[in-house]
């Protein structure tokens, strides 16, 4: 057989293989998340990292509360997706079957009737938080019309604290409901998996290269009254660039 024929032949097989799977890839994009939904879903690091955070973050609410003169006028807010509970069998349901979940219209269904998990660690924190009387609030930005369903998830969870003035939902922007709680507490410690939960000046729609600025600027703020949670599966990040050489 002539050599150039034999080349071809056995490139043959490798050819069509490698265009089947760009052809899935293409016609299934969703499942590039999957290795950072395993990540976050099913890696023991994760769970050592949200048990890290909820640990030095009692130990820093505990240092906190002694110096207040009133405990019940503080308050410690946070968000609720991927900080205090765990929504990724949705994101995976959606990838399975070839959905993106990031599109969010598959949310409100989950909203209603989903069953999430609670981040390790966040509800000993959280009762811990409760017992020396401080205030709770969960700012999320879960929707407003599903809010007794929310309410409802989160009391079956057991979690402290669980109201229609506490849970304050996806009606203004969380600074806006930030300073309706700083008119009757002050908050002492933040809590979340994306840094709009923390401030304004962080923007989703900015460039990570202007987070990280902000981030560097605002550094005091981080494992002392800012605790940030990991969260691998969505975020403003999504879409970044990456750099090699």
């Amino acid at each position: 057989m002539h050599p150039t024929l034999k080349t071809m032949l056995f490139a043959a097989p490798m050819l069509v293989g490698a265009q089947a799977f760009a052809a899935d890839r293409t016609l299934c994009e969703p499942q590039t998340y999957e290795m950072a939904l395993r990540y976050q879903q099913q890696s023991a690091e994760i769970m050592a990292l949200q048990l890290q955070t909820y640990r030095f973050a009692t130990e820093r609410f505990k240092e906190k509360v002694k110096t207040l003169p009133a405990p019940e006028k503080a308050a410690v807010v946070l968000d609720l997706d991927e900080t205090v509970i765990d929504n990724t069998p949705l994101l995976m349901h959606d990838v399975k079957n070839c959905h993106d979940y990031t599109a969010w219209d598959t949310w409100s269904g989950w909203e209603k009737s989903g069953k999430p998990a609670l981040i390790p660690g966040a509800k000993a924190f959280l009762e811990e938080v409760d017992r020396q009387h401080v205030a709770i609030y969960y700012v999320s930005d879960r929707t407003q019309a599903n809010k007794q369903a929310t309410l409802n998830t989160l009391k079956s969870l057991g979690l402290p604290q669980v109201s229609d003035a506490s849970v304050l939902l996806d009606t203004d922007s969380k600074e806006v409901r930030r300073q309706s709680i700083l008119k009757t507490h002050r908050i002492i410690m933040l809590f979340g998996d994306s840094l709009p939960d923390f401030a304004a000046q962080f923007k989703n729609k900015e460039s990570t290269q202007s987070q990280r600025k902000r981030v560097s600027a605002s550094a005091e703020h981080f494992g002392d009254d800012w605790m940030v949670l990991p969260n691998a599966a969505y975020g403003a990040w999504s879409k970044a660039p990456l750099n090699g050489e």
